[in-house]
């Protein structure tokens, strides 16, 4: 009996069907188009931090009004503030950034749901792919601000920590903000991930946890203080492979 593999060959009707559409290799195209619209865009935003949290936060919120003060405070102190360009915590972050003196960035997807554009965006870029999206906020970032969010928030943030950790972008400060929030997380980490040696507990160091908006900003500029903002073109090259 013979187990060879059937695989499908150009001349038959359904593949060859599909080809002829062209539908793939045109897409192809479109996130090309995507991604140098977005780069050429935001070249200039440099030093940014990039701010996550919940698209459901309500602007009576401790949360919101948080955000707020730390954007204000970062767009105070020289950076870019990066969000994901719709309501919530990303309103706010754009907000308090957009009362600053320096950009507030708004990463516009396109949702059936949740997502908005908020009106405090003084550059605003829009996607159609998720995955582009999240390589522009990893890109253009000097630190990433983490607010409380749901699985988007969290898959930013996983994302984040494991980009630094296996060395496919930049070790920069990956900030938690609101400690009670993260600490059932942080706790599964060290008791279940490092006592089972999923990851290393040396990876923990890649996370810090800071509820003072003033402290966030210092713990961003102490990461710099021995190297600055510029990028080597060793880390130039590094972050074009992310």
């Amino acid at each position: 009996m013979s187990y060879a593999k059937k695989v499908p060959k150009i001349s038959d009707p359904d593949v060859q069907g599909s080809h002829q559409t062209g539908h793939e290799s045109w897409h192809a195209f479109e996130i090309m188009a995507e991604f140098v619209d977005a780069t050429e865009r935001l070249k200039e935003i440099r030093p940014a931090v990039s701010i996550f949290g919940s698209a459901r936060t309500k602007p009576d919120s401790p949360y919101y009004q948080l955000t707020e003060d730390i954007a204000r405070l970062l767009s105070d102190a020289g950076f870019s503030v990066i969000s994901g360009g719709g309501p919530g915590i990303m309103e706010a972050a754009n907000k308090g950034a957009f009362a600053g003196k320096s950009p507030s960035i708004g990463l516009n997807i396109e949702l059936p749901h949740e997502q908005t554009r908020n009106p405090y965006q003084d550059v605003s870029q829009n996607f159609k792919h998720f995955f582009m999206r999240k390589v522009m906020f990893v890109k253009y970032a000097s630190a990433y601000v983490v607010m409380p969010g749901g699985f988007g928030t969290l898959d930013e943030v996983m994302e984040a920590i494991t980009l630094v950790q296996t060395g496919k972008t930049l070790k920069i400060p990956i900030i938690l903000v609101c400690e009670p929030f993260w600490r059932g997380l942080l706790d599964w980490i060290k008791t279940t991930l490092v006592n089972e040696g999923m990851v290393d507990a040396c990876d923990l160091d890649l996370i810090q946890v800071i509820d003072e908006p003033a402290k966030i900003v210092e713990a961003i500029f102490k990461h710099y203080e021995t190297r600055g903002f510029k990028l080597s073109p060793a880390e130039e090259r590094v972050q074009v492979y992310l």
